[in-house]
């Protein structure tokens, strides 16, 4: 499972979780209050809606620190499981009293369903939201160690050809002093021989080798001439590509200016278009809490893709006053 699929399955857990959380809410709401009516003074019963709501408020709360301590891969202790499960069944005793206290068994169960629907749910989400942080980890583990080996292997086959090349070199090079000193062995050998040949035959020789000679300044001449060449070339290949990088490099500033100038967005930007006002803001150093306001999208969100800018390479830096 990539990145992708498992934002996709945090979405789909946030969204069923929020839905059945506000169901459960209304729902709560709607049988409480008269309840809560019936018990109270005439000149109260307005206040009878507070009791569902308080409830039903510290619900939303516990639902929401959950979600976020799982994705940090924190743990709150014991305090926030006993508000957890004090809520819940107050939620489920509140829900069933009236039915209870007129011995309706299916009216116990029918309103049951809800507080113990959302009890199961906020915990069954909070295990899932602690499984997928474990697998985003897990993840982010294992495409560093790819990373890393692709870089092993890199750097080891520069090392098989730099090795190689050496190699063939002294190769090359022994072969040559081999040959010269055979060659020379010869001359030696011939010469030695040729002690009583004629002054035109020397002279030959001398002749030969002086053309030989000849031919290697030439053959030297144009090498450096051809290495001088390939230096020039080199050196105006240079100046185009730092002239070329100089123009992206004030290119993409003139994009980010732009981007960053644009000033809050009233709505929540498009994905894609959020992700390069992110990415903008990231360049320029801003704080995560002003790159959220840029793009409409939560601080958490700016916060991960944050993250993911750094794992990607992008330089390092400390957003004052960053919160996810």
């Amino acid at each position: 499972m990539n990145a992708v699929q498992i934002r996709s399955a945090e979405r789909a857990l946030s969204v069923g979780t929020w839905l059945i959380v506000a169901g459960a809410m209304l729902y709560s709401i709607l049988t409480v209050t008269p309840l809560a009516a019936a018990h109270t003074p005439d000149k109260w019963t307005w206040t009878a809606p507070i009791l569902p709501l308080v409830v039903d408020a510290a619900v939303v709360i516990v639902v929401r620190l959950d979600a976020v301590l799982a994705r940090l891969g924190g743990h709150g202790g014991k305090w926030p499981i006993v508000l957890r499960w004090m809520t819940g069944c107050m939620t489920l005793a509140l829900n069933v009293a009236d039915s209870a206290l007129h011995n309706d068994l299916v009216g116990v169960a029918v309103h049951a369903v809800a507080p113990l629907l959302l009890i199961v749910t906020a915990e069954t989400g909070l295990a899932y939201r602690r499984a997928i942080a474990a697998a985003v980890t897990e993840l982010e583990t294992r495409q560093q160690a790819q990373r890393e080996a692709r870089e092993r292997a890199v750097a080891e086959r520069r090392e098989t050809a730099a090795r190689l090349a050496r190699e063939e070199r002294e190769h090359a090079a022994l072969l040559a002093r081999e040959q010269r000193e055979h060659e020379a062995r010869l001359i030696r050998e011939q010469a030695e021989r040729a002690e009583s040949r004629e002054q035109a035959e020397r002279e030959a020789r001398e002749r030969v080798e002086r053309e030989r000679e000849q031919q290697a300044r030439e053959r030297e001449h144009r090498e450096r001439e051809a290495a001088e060449h390939a230096e020039r070339e080199r050196a105006a290949r240079a100046e185009r590509e730092r002239r070329e990088q100089a123009e992206r490099q004030a290119r993409a500033a003139r994009e980010r200016a732009a981007l960053l100038a644009a000033g809050p967005a009233v709505e929540k930007l498009p994905e894609d278009r959020a992700r390069t006002v992110v990415q903008a803001a990231f360049e320029a150093g801003m704080a995560v809490r002003s790159a959220a306001e840029l793009c409409g999208w939560s601080v958490g969100w700016v916060s991960t893709r944050y993250q993911e800018l750094r794992d990607a390479g992008h330089p390092a830096f400390e957003a004052d006053g960053a919160m996810v």
